[in-house]
């Protein structure tokens, strides 16, 4: 044991120099990788994590010449172990016996049937998800199958083998494009059938807006109110995550896109503005599973206008935030509530709410802007705080 570590005993982990075979591919990367062995630390706890269609290597981050490799061909079972409040998420990777005459590696018996590779800056789900492919393939079966055995000498499949000649690698060249050209193909197919699907599903959708908007007699307004719920629980298909985005500037720039192609027609029909406790509310809804932070929202709604998107962050004088249109003009806002006041007479904020279909708080904040416009005067006594049209602008 050195510097609290466990010398790391998994036997099935062989050094290389991470150089690829002839044959093999690089599929996925993620960087910030701890192995453990077991339930055990290793010393080889930060280090670039590759995934390729043969094996799985493990580069140190500072070492560069520290690289161990695991073929494919080990591994029988994977789990995903999520991520706790001071606990990063893991993949555990349940291993079979070691291998006789494999490469040397860091030694030579290991005591655990399984190691855990702890991911610190995210990424596990999609590393998770090309290992599974991966594995279904099994594309180092196809290796040791068109691997001729010489005389005397045994063959292994998953040893590197000597840098091909000129014409091995355009052999390998035309393999990489064959293969290219078959996923494009199925990827195509598969987007014919996606396409198909969304005829039919547009059609349906056209029928419900058709029914809800005539509702000639087929519907009742229980029902409308149902088709509404059951639109609205559908959700956002594929929620921008850090998981899926990292943790930069692109992670909130797409999830403030994400808010925007979301919420621009809600906060549209309700008056152009909403509070952000509103937007929290609406936007987690429609998300499920894939919850927002309250710190995540701020951000991502702060960088709406440097994306020139149709929503804006707006703080009032009071500290209440809300995202509102682009389109929302100020002017209009104070002209509408000063016609509004002169119109029905004194008015409190709960009257305004319900005139204008608003959140109390945002019927407030209108009255205070037009206050502060000079468009309405306040009378603040025992029974509340009313606003009178203002009198004293001729």
């Amino acid at each position: 044991e050195t510097n609290n570590f466990v010398v790391l005993q998994m036997d099935r982990f062989s050094w290389c120099d991470g150089s690829l075979y002839p044959d093999e591919s690089l599929v996925e990367q993620q960087s910030g990788v701890a192995v453990y062995d077991g339930q055990d630390k290793t010393a080889f706890n930060n280090g670039m994590l590759m995934l390729t269609t043969h094996r799985i290597l493990w580069r140190d981050q500072r070492n560069r010449n520290c690289v161990i490799s695991l073929p494919l061909a080990n591994i029988f079972n994977l789990e995903e172990q999520p991520s706790g409040f001071t606990k990063s998420a893991k993949i555990i990777v349940h291993l079979s016996s070691a291998t006789p005459g494999r490469p040397p590696g860091p030694v030579t018996h290991s005591s655990h049937n399984y190691i855990r590779l702890s991911f610190r800056e995210l990424g596990q789900q999609q590393y998770l998800r090309s290992l599974k492919e991966e594995l279904k393939k099994k594309k180092w079966e196809e290796q040791a199958k068109t691997t001729p055995s010489t005389s005397g000498t045994a063959s292994n499949p998953l040893l590197p083998r000597q840098r091909p000649g000129i014409v091995g690698i355009e052999r390998s060249i035309l393999q990489k494009n064959k293969e290219t050209n078959k996923n494009i193909s199925q990827a195509f197919h598969d987007l014919h059938n996606l396409m198909d699907k969304a005829k039919d599903m547009v059609a349906l959708s056209k029928t419900i807006a058709t029914k809800i908007r005539d509702r000639q007699g087929e519907l009742t307004e229980d029902e409308t109110v149902r088709f509404k719920s059951y639109l609205l629980s559908m959700g956002i298909p594929n929620p921008v995550t850090r998981e899926t985005h990292g943790t930069g500037d692109k992670y909130f720039s797409e999830l403030a896109r994400e808010l925007s192609g979301v919420l621009t027609k809600p906060i549209e029909e309700c008056g152009g503005m909403m509070t952000l406790t509103d937007v929290y509310c609406r936007i987690n809804r429609a998300r499920g599973m894939e919850l927002l932070s309250p710190e995540d929202l701020l951000h991502a709604c702060e960088v709406m206008e440097m994306l020139r998107l149709p929503l804006r962050l707006r703080t009032f004088d009071s500290g209440v935030s809300v995202l509102h249109a682009q389109s929302q003009n100020e002017e209009e806002i104070v002209t509408k509530t000063t016609n509004l006041v002169q119109e029905q007479g004194p008015v409190t904020s709960e009257q305004l709410a319900q005139l204008l279909g608003l959140s109390v708080v945002l019927a407030k904040e209108r009255l205070l802007l037009t206050e502060k416009r000079g468009g309405v005067c306040r009378d603040e006594t025992v029974e509340g705080l009313r606003f009178y049209p203002n009198q004293f602008i001729t």
